[in-house]
């Protein structure tokens, strides 16, 4: 009888998963705009480590292009993507200035593009997978490289791209500012 609630608790962890989905999409858009205070050591300890890790994304698709193909190219291409917008994400972002200090507001509109663009490719991922169990046969899309697997490793790219991009310019602005310490 134990054996039989298992599949009954996984069911019930991944519908309590879906409901709560929306809240914390909801939860990250709000903390995604609210006013942050930049602080110079943190600004640059986020900055190396995301250069660290798209180092190792870049590493990792490289290797994954065995069995995907074109997963590098499509992590590569998403980091500069990224990278781009997140530069763009900084100079849209609220900054303020004062007391040696500098605060920024995210732009709520950049904020809230992310965070559709990742509910539409998780829910587009779903469609594709019930398609796939009902019919049998994967789900025909309107542009055939979404379903690409290497697709995803683009969104990753992306992703990790804008906040790379924005800690960086974030980074230089502390340096122009006098707040970052030079060596």
């Amino acid at each position: 009888m134990p054996l039989l609630l298992l599949p009954f608790v996984l069911l019930l962890l991944l519908a309590l998963l879906l409901v709560l989905w929306p809240v914390g999409l909801w939860m990250r858009w709000r903390t995604g705009r609210a006013r942050r205070r930049a602080q110079p050591l943190m600004v640059s300890f986020n900055a190396w480590a995301l250069l660290g890790s798209a180092l190792m994304l870049l590493a990792v698709g490289a290797m994954a292009t065995v069995w995907i193909d074109g997963a590098a190219l499509h992590v590569a291409s998403g980091l500069l993507a990224g990278v781009a917008l997140g530069g763009l994400g900084l100079r849209l972002a609220r900054l303020e200035a004062g007391d040696g200090r500098l605060h920024y507001t995210a732009h709520a509109g950049l904020t809230g593009a992310l965070l559709m663009l990742v509910a539409a490719r998780v829910a587009l991922a779903a469609w594709q997978a019930w398609h796939r169990a009902v019919e049998g046969v994967p789900a025909p899309v309107p542009w055939p490289w979404l379903a690409d697997p290497a697709s995803l490793w683009a969104m990753g790219g992306l992703l990790l791209g804008y906040h790379l991009g924005f800690a960086w310019t974030l980074r230089g602005r502390l340096r122009r500012l006098g707040m970052l310490r030079r060596r």
